[in-house]
């Protein structure tokens, strides 16, 4: 009797979670996908791991949460292509230099816009990050020194140079990570956020390959330098 009303429970707490006028709001509910704008909430990051493995759900959320042009998957070989192709331009309201890469990519960079960029922007500048500068995405090339392929080869990854602020102000890594004014601050805040929203964030800190810019890619085990 026990097991049939845990049963009957859970039917039930199911159909309220997908009814249309279920109370609870999109982002607790499970059955919801992800919707960038929303709060954080402990299911957050499950959410964006849900939406990044399915291609197609991952370009619905981003043509509300950016601006993408999809297209047809690139296959090179076993090693080089991208799943989820699309052309990136904007997150939020920050704009990037057409950038082609993975959805998955796409919708991180969107969520650490949202969730990280513009919040320590407005708060060291009292101004939002008008464009994010980047040195590319997808390039079909080995680990520099290794026989191991680079994330970058299947587009897992995007290199960040530097961010110009709607006011003019300009900031970027390789001129700026050393400083100790505010843009030294933003940098440092900006990459410790990334780190949120990326499985591996690499930068400075990390070794002097990465003195221009931060690599920050999909997979990885919560390495953050």
């Amino acid at each position: 009797m026990a097991l049939f009303l845990l049963v009957v429970l859970a039917f039930l707490g199911s159909a309220l979670l997908r009814h249309p006028d279920t109370p609870l709001p999109q982002r607790w509910n499970v059955f919801e996908p992800l919707a960038v704008s929303d709060p954080i909430t402990p299911i957050t990051s499950w959410k964006l791991d849900w939406a990044t493995s399915d291609p197609q759900m991952c370009v619905e959320i981003m043509q509300a949460a950016g601006r993408i042009s999809a297209m047809d998957d690139l296959v090179v070989d076993d090693n080089c292509g991208i799943e989820g192709r699309v052309t990136l331009r904007s997150v939020g309201t920050a704009a990037l230099d057409p950038l082609e890469t993975s959805c998955a990519t796409a919708l991180r960079m969107a969520m650490w816009e949202e969730h990280g960029i513009q919040p320590v922007a407005r708060d060291l500048f009292g101004t939002d990050v008008k464009i994010i500068r980047h040195i590319g995405s997808y390039n079909c090339r080995r680990i520099a020194g290794t026989d191991r392929m680079s994330t970058h080869s299947t587009a897992d990854a995007i290199d960040i140079s530097g961010f110009d602020l709607v006011d003019g102000t300009r900031i970027r890594l390789l001129k700026d990570w050393n400083g100790d004014d505010a843009k030294a601050q933003f940098l440092r805040e900006v990459r410790d956020t990334s780190c949120d929203w990326f499985g591996t964030s690499l930068g400075p800190d990390y070794n002097r390959a990465h003195a221009d810019h931060f690599h920050l890619q999909n997979r990885g085990w919560g390495t953050c330098r």
